[in-house]
């Protein structure tokens, strides 16, 4: 590794960069750059990549915007394979008179067949390798867990880094503007791993859509989970994603149509996210039954929060499932008088013998054939007499079944963080809200009825012999033909002489549109020409 910028300047980036790689566990040779000093953290500090004794797999480069350029053209030069720009590239120069800085860069990297992270990023770290290739100071060691994280965002990078959930990683990545390497790269790269066993994304825009579609129908043939969180949904989402990383936010039917076609689970916000993969990440799924009325089952200690999660559940399309007579009846057997045996169940009474009261209740509901996860939904705060009811009977059900067994928090802020991670440990999830929480729920039970399915379910095409899915442009347009849509005659050309015999067979009056894929907004480009009314104006 090569680190560009390293310092030895207290909390500056450079030496934050420094000290991380320093407890890179994969024990790389890392060299020092900058030339104001011969020696850094005990190791020789060389003036330039271009003194370097050897090639490096990976440059990071915590230089500002205006030295990326040389910088970035020198780790081509000496045989680097891979950058990580910090810095936002941002080009103080006005457009127009030259490609932008960001252009630029991603030329010399792709001349160069460089990897590149960023720019505007956080960096990376890859747990199951041991590199952290970042500039923060974070844990150590980094969580270790079955989940690959791709985020547009630093901030979400870090946070779910520090978030002390019951998941961690075999890869973490800050992408940012994705100049080079974009989002299913590094997916691609994590679905190599044994140990990757659900996909975490954050995303603003869709790059490389191709390989984004290759690499989720990887991950469903894996039966590999996939949550997404994607902004953009609204216009000012959209405008806000523009101006943070120039990119062109996909809209929200785009999302849709990916999660619909591969199965992906797409979540409304950073709550739902975490409660969701933390779910998933525990690895027992979620039990699927034959029958109708498949749910999940809950048990609670106030009658309030019962009614108030039915109300949500109700709200948000999360089934409870429809327990059984022989289930009524061992619940029945279980509860003081005057207490329903029912999904939801309340079973507080008089309050004795709380740990066997809810153990067994939680056992007589996962033993329904109907149930397919089952929640203790408390407040999980901190005992002040000490008393671990609670926790031990999830801990006694977790033993008696092999369903998902959570608890539902009602209140995050409540939760006692100790306890928390002591029922983590055992491989019980921690919900940390009763919306997020439910909906997480829902995620895991819907899961094994997530494959995924196109032609969409429905309509049919009228040609059983159509091919279902085309590969881009105007076959587009033979799809939705099979579908009995009406669409325009097009025709893809390659020359004058064939655009006239196009347009004449098409019709008059004609339009004219670039197909040449580097140009994203085609009317800015006068990539797209209306009211072609004859040959010669064609």
């Amino acid at each position: 590794m090569a680190l560009v910028g390293a310092s030895p300047r207290a909390a500056s980036f450079g030496q934050r960069m420094l000290e991380e790689a320093v407890k890179s566990s994969c024990a790389p040779r890392i060299y020092p750059v900058n030339p104001k000093y011969a020696e850094l953290a005990g190791l020789r500090c060389y003036p330039s990549l271009a003194d370097l004794p050897e090639p490096v797999d990976l440059a990071l480069l915590a230089v500002p915007d205006g030295a990326l350029e040389t910088q970035l053209t020198l780790a081509a030069q000496t045989g680097a394979k891979s950058a990580v720009i910090f810095g936002s590239a941002f080009d103080a120069q006005p457009a127009g008179q030259r490609p932008s800085l960001r252009s630029r860069l991603a030329e010399i990297a792709n001349a160069a067949g460089m990897a590149v992270c960023g720019a505007g990023c956080m960096g990376l770290v890859n747990v199951s390798y041991g590199l952290r290739a970042i500039g923060y100071t974070e844990a150590d060691p980094l969580p270790a867990g079955p989940v690959a994280l791709v985020t547009h965002s630093g901030s979400v990078f870090s946070a779910l880094l520090r978030a002390r959930r019951g998941f961690g990683f075999t890869i973490a990545v800050s992408s940012g503007q994705e100049l080079v390497t974009t989002a299913p790269a590094y997916l691609d790269y994590a679905l190599s791993l044994p140990e990757t066993k659900v996909l975490a994304l954050v995303l603003e825009a869709m790059r490389d859509t191709a390989r984004l579609r290759q690499v989720l129908s990887a991950a469903a043939d894996r039966d590999l989970p996939v949550v997404l969180l994607a902004t953009g949904q609204s216009a000012s989402g959209r405008a806000m994603v523009a101006a943070h990383s120039g990119a062109l936010a996909a809209a929200d039917g785009g999302w849709e149509a990916l999660a619909r076609a591969h199965g992906v689970h797409r979540v409304a916000d950073l709550a739902e996210f975490t409660d969701t993969i933390e779910l998933f990440a525990m690895g027992r799924r979620a039990a699927a039954a034959a029958r109708p009325g498949t749910g999940i089952a809950t048990v609670h200690d106030s009658g309030l929060e019962r009614a108030h999660t039915a109300d949500l559940a109700d709200e948000l399309g999360v089934p409870f499932a429809a327990i059984g007579e022989q289930t009524t009846a061992r619940l029945a057997g279980l509860l003081d008088p005057g207490l329903e045996p029912a999904n939801p169940l309340d079973v507080w009474g008089t309050g004795a013998d709380t740990r066997e009261l809810f153990g067994g209740s939680l056992v007589a509901l996962a033993d329904d054939p109907a149930v397919a996860a089952v929640a203790l939904a408390i407040d999980l705060v901190h005992e002040l007499d000490g008393d671990q009811s609670y926790p031990l009977a999830l801990v006694d059900a977790m033993q008696h079944t092999d369903k998902p067994v959570a608890v539902l928090s009602n209140l995050g802020s409540a939760i006692d963080l100790e306890v928390a991670s002591q029922l983590r440990a055992s491989g019980i999830a921690v919900l940390e809200g009763t919306r997020s929480g439910l909906l997480a729920l829902g995620h895991l039970v819907n899961h094994t009825d997530r494959r995924p399915a196109w032609p969409p379910a429905h309509g049919r095409p009228r040609s059983s012999g159509a091919a279902a899915v085309p590969a881009s442009g105007a076959p587009l347009f033979a799809l939705l033909a099979e579908y009995g849509i009406a669409v325009p005659g097009t025709a893809q050309v390659g020359s004058a002489a064939e655009a006239v015999r196009a347009a004449e067979a098409i019709g008059y009056p004609v339009v004219l549109k670039t197909d040449e894929p580097a140009i994203l907004h085609k009317s800015e480009a006068r990539g797209v020409l209306l009211g072609v009314h004859d040959a010669a104006a064609v």
